[in-house]
């Protein structure tokens, strides 16, 4: 039966989007007439919800954010929108991952700015994945297939025929613009069966809400033509990984506050901000590569960041000044973040940390020059150059330690709960045995 089948009456049905904590997807469905006819469409129990509520206070109401209503493209009389969560009493859900997005864009506000963030969204598209399991006591094992076969260095920016992802990337996109979200570039990129879209820039609730609504798409468009859509930073050992880099500016009006007219065109407001950056980025990245999956993808060797080091053009660091083509484009990318994250804490995270360096004036130090990866252990040291952490339980022990700088925009529950569930990943992580270590120990 096809979707726009599946509808026996002429009632138009409304699907309403939210994230959990962890970044998980949720959703609800309702006849779009009670969302019109109601302030709050629905009560549902948040102890079910990860991070929410405990079961003695489970009740929390879904609203519909109005402005994100839009015809779902692939089903007919069913349209989608994103949802607000409040306690019972009506007021906001201190918890509730878009409601830290829109404090920040309020707190930015106060402060006079505006932010403009756009996304790199890198993701895998597997032919399969199989996954053996069995029991909890018994060995997890995975296999994954991969569309493309093995063209060594020769899988970026891959053309049609040979890019087997090229009518899967424009379906994505044509459906992502019938939502009124836009995807400006799409490609293949480095691994195999890797792509990448770069989404449209907006304020920070509005390109969380567009990278959500992104890999909702992308996990609809791989079901249908039989395929799986991957948000893992690192599926394929020695494959590159998969990030989420952030592009971020900061405004007065139609001023870009990080533009400068000297020869770099990056102003000393924009300098302090990459200090915040570098000052938090061991705490930060509990927020913005928030799994265990994520430290496998920072490492050296991959493109990814290891040392929290800003520099021109240079994507062996954690900041990069991207070559801009007119005053409007000056920017900084941040390449720490990964799709893993919850794009709501991620961003605002991010901005916050940024923030801090504004208000403190912190120094970023000078621009690295070279490879980062080429870096030796007696250079990091006498250099005092901040490495990411190693692992999430690392990165959380950071986060518990440093976190005032998020306070104006974060709860304090939020962050209790958020360190509580990962810690919760990683104790079911350590529990079980990997396969390598049977290669390692089997013969002990």
């Amino acid at each position: 039966m096809k979707n726009c089948d599946i509808l026996s009456n002429n009632r138009t049905k409304l699907i309403i989007h939210y994230t959990d904590l962890g970044g998980f997807l949720r959703s609800v469905e309702t006849n779009y007439i009670e969302a019109e006819n109601n302030e709050f469409i629905a009560s549902f129990d948040g102890s079910s919800v990860t991070g929410f509520e405990n079961i003695e206070s489970s009740d929390l109401l879904i609203q519909l954010d109005h402005r994100t209503l839009r015809d779902i493209p692939w089903i007919s009389d069913v349209k989608r929108g994103i949802g607000r969560i409040y306690r019972p009493n009506k007021k906001r859900y201190e918890k509730d991952p878009r409601y830290v997005a829109e404090r920040l864009s309020s707190y930015l506000n106060e402060l006079g700015y505006r932010a403009l963030v756009g996304a790199e969204l890198e993701f895998f598209v597997f032919k399969s994945l199989k996954i053996s399991y069995d029991n909890p006591t018994t060995l997890i094992s995975y296999r994954v297939k991969p569309l493309d076969r093995v063209r060594l260095e020769k899988n970026y920016h891959a053309s049609d025929p040979l890019d087997a992802l090229f009518t899967y990337r424009l379906k994505v996109s044509k459906y992502l613009a019938l939502l009124d979200y836009e995807v400006e570039v799409s490609h293949h990129e480095v691994a195999r069966s890797q792509i990448e879209l770069s989404l449209r820039a907006g304020d920070p609730v509005y390109i969380s809400d567009e990278i959500i609504t992104a890999k909702w798409v992308a996990k609809y468009v791989a079901s249908e033509m039989g395929l799986r859509a991957i948000f893992m930073p690192k599926p394929i050992y020695g494959e590159n990984g998969s990030g989420m880099h952030l592009h971020i500016s900061l405004w007065r009006g139609d001023e870009n506050l990080f533009y400068s007219p000297d020869e770099k065109g990056l102003s000393e407001f924009a300098r302090y901000f990459i200090g915040g950056l570098i000052h938090h980025c061991r705490s930060l990245a509990a927020l913005v590569a928030p799994t265990t999956n994520s430290y496998k993808r920072l490492v050296l060797g991959y493109e990814a960041p290891v040392y929290c080091l800003w520099g021109y053009y240079n994507r062996s660091v954690g900041i990069r000044i991207p070559v801009a083509s007119n005053i409007t484009k000056t920017r900084i990318e941040f390449r720490v973040p990964d799709p893993s994250a919850n794009p709501y804490l991620a961003v605002s995270a991010t901005l916050m940390a940024g923030l801090d360096g504004i208000k403190k004036k912190i120094d970023p130090g000078e621009e690295f020059v070279g490879s980062a990866y080429e870096l030796t252990l007696n250079e990091i040291k006498e250099r005092n150059i901040k490495t990411l952490p190693r692992d999430l339980y690392e990165a959380l022990e950071e986060l518990e330690n440093d976190h005032e700088f998020l306070k104006p925009v974060f709860n304090k529950e939020l962050i209790e709960s958020f360190i509580e569930i990962k810690r919760r990943e990683l104790n079911e992580i350590y529990k079980r045995p990997h396969p390598y270590e049977y290669i390692l120990y089997m013969d002990i």
